[in-house]
């Protein structure tokens, strides 16, 4: 980091570098992360060096009370650089990106609309609890409950990097709430995420490619309805992509938000033809159905949140809905590089 950033260094100073604004603000990015990631690794290193010095004179002067306080400041920072090692792990291409996610009912009507919405609530809990901003992009209420689809950005320092492992689908088993009979129901929901692209990455999208469609937005009627046809419809007629926005009062900030979904998806396209595995996945008419899933989420006969990937169970249920996920993305992140270096 240190090296990277002395090179830095040495090419802002150079003559004629705000002689291309765009490419300056790219570099400049590149350099305040990398200071921070690097004042970081210098407080963390400065406290273990303290650390290490009150215990030696701990052990010294036989100061069990110290040790025991010792003991305790060890682990929390034993934590703190777990979760640093973590984070240099997110060093992909878009890792450091915002994330476009896209959660969408499988078929079950209003059973695997609720779950939807459950997990949509349970996204953005995890949102707040990051620090990160939510910005609601779409959102498609179900007919009696729950959700149709939800589409939304997560903006903050590597939520790309940490969303992209929750792409699939997601698997609830509970006793439902619509049935007097009250037997046991499965649902499944889809999560897809993108990278949302920053102004230097141009994807091109041809006018005579896109079919443009406005319609008044939904709404819980009374005075939330829309008078006007403010919502945008858009469809990528080579691909049969379609996105669309309804959240803003203004038709013009809609259909920019639209297109800033629809160029972030045709960007993830094509990187997705290189993965084949994945592509798969994204294609398939049968994808939110059995045996697919990434994670179940157990509610009855027992309680038990279990990730298919990496064999991890969590019982706390409600503490995971609840915007408790980071154990499973972090396992998820921890088993590709493991997997990638014993490839190495």
């Amino acid at each position: 980091m240190q090296k990277r950033l002395s090179e830095i260094e040495t090419f802002v100073s150079r003559e004629g570098f705000w002689n291309k604004p765009d490419e300056a603000k790219v570099i400049l990015k590149e350099r305040t992360a990398l200071s921070n990631r690097l004042d970081r690794f210098k407080r963390l290193a400065a406290e273990f060096e303290d650390h290490q010095g009150l215990y030696d004179m701990a052990v010294e002067e036989a100061d069990e009370d110290t040790l025991k306080d010792l003991a305790g400041q060890v682990a929390e920072l034993q934590q703190r650089v777990d979760r640093y090692a973590l984070e240099l792990m997110l060093d992909g291409e878009d890792d450091d990106k915002n994330a476009i996610v896209s959660i969408n009912a499988g078929a079950g009507g209003t059973e695997a609309q609720d779950w939807a919405d459950m997990l949509f609530r349970m996204y953005s809990r995890w949102v707040e609890r990051k620090g990160y901003k939510l910005e609601l992009i779409d959102y498609q209420p179900g007919e009696e409950a729950g959700i149709k689809s939800a589409t939304f950005t997560a903006s903050g320092e590597n939520a790309y990097g940490y969303l992209k492992s929750e792409v699939g689908v997601h698997r609830l088993v509970r006793i439902s709430p619509f049935n007097a009979s009250g037997k046991r129901h499965t649902s499944f929901a889809s999560v897809f995420v993108y990278p949302e692209l920053d102004n230097e990455i141009v994807v091109d999208v041809e006018e005579k490619d896109l079919r443009i469609d406005v319609f008044r937005a939904s709404g819980s009627g009374g005075q939330h309805v829309n008078k006007t046809s403010s919502a945008v419809r858009i469809t990528h007629m080579p691909t049969g992509i379609v996105v669309q926005c309804q959240q803003e009062k203004s038709q013009h900030r809609n259909k920019d938000l639209a297109m800033k979904v629809l160029r972030a998806r045709l960007h993830q396209r094509e990187k997705q033809k290189q993965d084949e595995k994945l592509q798969e996945m994204h294609d398939s008419k049968e994808e939110i159905a059995w045996g697919s899933q990434i994670r179940s989420y157990v509610l009855q006969p027992y309680q038990m949140v279990k990730d298919h990937r990496i064999g991890m169970d969590i019982g706390n249920v409600n503490e995971v809905l609840d915007g408790g996920i980071d154990p499973f993305i972090e396992g998820v992140l921890l088993a590709k590089e493991s997997k990638g270096s014993r490839a190495a």
